[in-house]
């Protein structure tokens, strides 16, 4: 993405013909995977962090930074940290959710639950942009004993690829995870006119998961047993600030959020609502930050920012960007030039809009396009509903504010607004165990994932992910026998 000219990767894509071999192949290996002792299971994946974080390190941040155009600081927290924490706490999470068993037992009666996995094949659809999501949905439904046919994205097959090396060097068996590239569509359909799809385990745009889900609907009369379906979708990010914020803490904050990865991040932000009585500070400073920040090649440190993705996710960024040139509602600040005569460069752009629901502020375009709306500042309570209702996402978005009653109010109004919510209520900035960006979230610190139109918020990076691939039995013993059929008043 950053240079045309440069191959990383050979990607041979496999046909109906192929992908149904693979189907084949995990369904002969299901029993015997399942019914493998569950720490032996966990072996496999923990020795898989282990080599991630080792060994294929920093072969797998290469594969990141040239193939996906990351820069080696986001990819060290994606391809070297979080792949392996999904690893490590997929484990963890497995052992939570086996040790979840009935506390209560009538006399002379033992209950307990087994933790099935799913009757069929799990199908991994991850996205380009982070390698660790390809890890975690390509592989983790394994711990709970499934079979998966893990599909990368074609702009990330490399990255992927090396996790999936160290799988198999871990010990994974030949069958449970297959590594199948494939055209999307191809890959859809086959797994979608398969009877034995057991889940799908989806990362992308909703337009897509809108095609998956009506797919499996469309085939409901095939399935042995109803598919269960994941998703994790797009999003319409926003940081709404409030005048008792520290204005250095939100410029630095959205700075990072909307830049950082080239806002290719599904949580970036990409609207921001500010008071009239700061946003001449607002702005100033972050047109200072973008005028300062580096965009070029991911292997010169000194970068904060690379390329884009593709030519289509270029010539699309670049299409919002024209249409705030010549619109009348909008101005743009700084930023927006685009060349993709050696690489898909966009620079970090900042628009102003007078309307708040023009098409900047409400529709997803996945770049490094951060569109400001400027409020008075006594109306900051109904700006929290215009936030909310604006866009037909619900992924992430931050509070900058120190007024508790503004902190508190905003949580309320916004509750359903994203799924994941950062709150910065102090001036201190050189804190930085505090995260109030609308990006980052952790594994096993902020479970990530959003409702509405951004997916089932079925939260990666905690156990309710990991439970999406178990089929519970609830199994009833009696202790002891009976001697007559009937009861006690009938005598």
């Amino acid at each position: 993405c950053s240079d045309h000219n440069t191959i990383i990767a050979r990607i041979h894509r496999a046909s109906p013909e192929v992908i149904q071999e693979a189907i084949k192949g995990s369904l002969a290996v299901r029993a015997e995977w399942e019914q493998l002792s569950f720490e032996h299971r966990a072996a496999v994946f923990l020795k898989a962090a282990d080599l991630l974080s080792t060994k294929y390190r920093d072969e797998v941040m290469a594969s990141t930074m040239i193939g996906q155009g990351k820069t080696v600081f986001q990819a060290e927290i994606d391809a070297a940290a979080e792949a392996c924490d999904f690893y490590r706490f997929g484990v963890k999470y497995a052992n939570d959710i086996y040790a979840e068993q009935p506390e209560h037992h009538a006399q002379y009666v033992w209950n307990r639950i087994e933790y099935r996995s799913l009757e069929g094949f799990v199908a991994g659809i991850p996205p380009f942009n982070f390698t660790a999501i390809g890890a975690n949905l390509g592989a983790t439904p394994a711990i709970m004993g499934n079979v998966v046919l893990w599909k990368p994205s074609e702009t990330a097959a490399l990255s992927n690829y090396t996790v999936f090396r160290a799988l198999r060097e871990a010990g994974m068996p030949d069958g449970v995870v297959n590594f199948v590239p494939a055209h999307g569509p191809v890959f859809g359909d086959t797994i979608l006119s398969s009877p034995d799809l057991a889940a799908i385990s989806f990362t992308g745009s909703t337009q897509t998961f809108d095609t998956l889900w009506k797919g499996v609907a469309s085939n409901l009369d095939k399935y042995k047993t109803y598919p269960r379906i994941v998703g994790e979708c797009g999003g319409k990010n926003f940081h709404f600030v409030h005048n008792t914020a520290d204005v250095a803490n939100v410029i630095c904050g959205t700075v990072r959020s909307a830049f950082e990865y080239q806002g290719q991040k599904c949580s970036a932000c990409s609207r921001l609502y500010v008071p009239q009585s700061i946003w001449s500070e607002v702005r100033d400073g972050l047109v200072r930050a973008i005028e300062e920040i580096k965009v070029g090649q991911p292997e010169d440190f000194t970068n904060f920012m690379s390329a884009v993705i593709d030519e289509r996710s270029f010539d699309k960024i670049a299409s919002y960007i024209e249409h705030a040139r010549n619109s009348d509602e909008m101005q743009v600040l700084a930023g927006g030039e685009v060349d993709k005569s050696k690489g898909y460069f966009i620079q970090p752009t900042l628009v102003q809009t007078t309307n708040p629901h023009s098409k900047l502020m409400v529709e997803e375009i996945f770049g490094p396009v951060l569109t400001a709306y400027v409020y008075s500042d006594e109306e900051w309570s109904s700006v929290l509903d215009l936030v909310n209702s604006t866009s037909p996402y619900g992924l992430t978005g931050s509070i900058f504010a120190q007024d508790r009653q503004v902190i508190e109010t905003g949580l309320k109004k916004l509750r359903h607004a994203a799924g994941n919510i950062y709150v910065s209520d102090f001036a201190c900035t050189t804190i930085i165990t505090i995260n109030a960006k609308s990006t980052g979230s952790v594994v096993g610190q902020q479970p990530f994932g959003g409702a509405r139109r951004s997916g089932t918020n079925d939260k990666a990076g905690a156990s309710s992910y990991l439970a999406r691939f178990t089929s519970i039995q609830s199994t009833k013993e009696c202790l002891l026998y009976l001697d007559d059929w009937k009861y006690d008043h009938m005598k």
